[in-house]
Parts: C-alpha cells; structure tokens; sequence
C-alpha cells in the first residue's frame, strides 16, 4: 500500500486559473498571425504546381520537339493529344505523376497558353477571386514570375 503525505496537494484554483489566463495572452498574440497562414500556403502550393507542370512541359517537349498547342492544353500531358499537331514519341503513361492535371489550390483550372506572350509557353493561376489580375490574395501567379 501507498501511503500519501499530508503536504502531497494538486494544484489550487488559483494556481489553474493563472495558467488559463497566460494561455489565453498567448491564443491573443499568436492566432491573428496565423489567421493569415492558409492563403499564404495556397500561394506557395500554386507555385509548386507551376512548377510541376513546367518540368512535365519540358519533358514532353524533348520526346515531341514542340510544347502542347492552347488548344490541346495541359491534358495533353496525361492522354496523347488527337487534334492540332500530333506528338511523335508521346511517351506511355504521361507526363504528370498521378496521371491528371491539378487543379489550383482554389479550385480552378490553370490557364496555359502556347505559344506564351512571355516565352515558349504561360502557366497562369488567377489566385482567390478567380479572375486576371488582381491586388494582394487575389493577385495572379505566373510562371515567368518565378524564380
């Protein structure tokens, strides 16, 4: 059997309420800072992406001698393209690892364009509104923006 010592005590209301207050001055100072967080993950994962399909571009490139068309699009990088100008050595599976097109982390398609207005090709996602252009969360991600 165990015995307890008289002195042996748990932890006075006081004692607990202090805790809870200094948790709280805590949770004040730190949520707001990451209030901001999740539109700043989106963004980072936007470039990710642009980044991804940037590399999977230039692979198919090199086994085809040319970039997709506008018109075939980015899907040309997960079933072999049957309009415009046909790829010669489409590789069996794909370009993209899961074997389909992401979407942008606000639920939009990418914008691709080929030839680009600002090189061999344009990889645009328009942000959280959407829309080209745009201030601040709602500003667009380009790819000839990145480093």
């Amino acid at each position: 059997m165990i015995k307890r010592k008289s002195n042996d005590r748990g932890f006075t209301l006081i004692e607990i309420m202090i805790v809870i207050v200094i948790l709280g001055i805590l949770a004040w100072q730190v949520v707001p800072r990451i209030m901001g967080k999740p539109e700043e993950a989106r963004r980072l994962k936007a470039r990710m992406d642009i980044a991804s399909l940037e590399t999977a571009l230039k692979m198919y490139k090199l086994d085809n001698g040319v970039y997709p068309s506008t018109e075939q699009g980015l899907q040309a990088l997960i079933e072999a393209p049957t309009i415009g100008q046909l790829p010669r050595k489409w590789r069996k599976g794909g370009y993209l690892e899961k074997g389909r097109v992401p979407m942008d982390p606000w639920e939009n398609e990418f914008i691709y364009l080929s030839p680009g207005l600002h090189g061999d090709f344009d990889l645009i996602a328009y942000g959280n509104d959407g829309e080209p252009g745009g201030e601040e969360d709602n500003l667009d991600i380009n790819n000839w923006e990145l480093d």
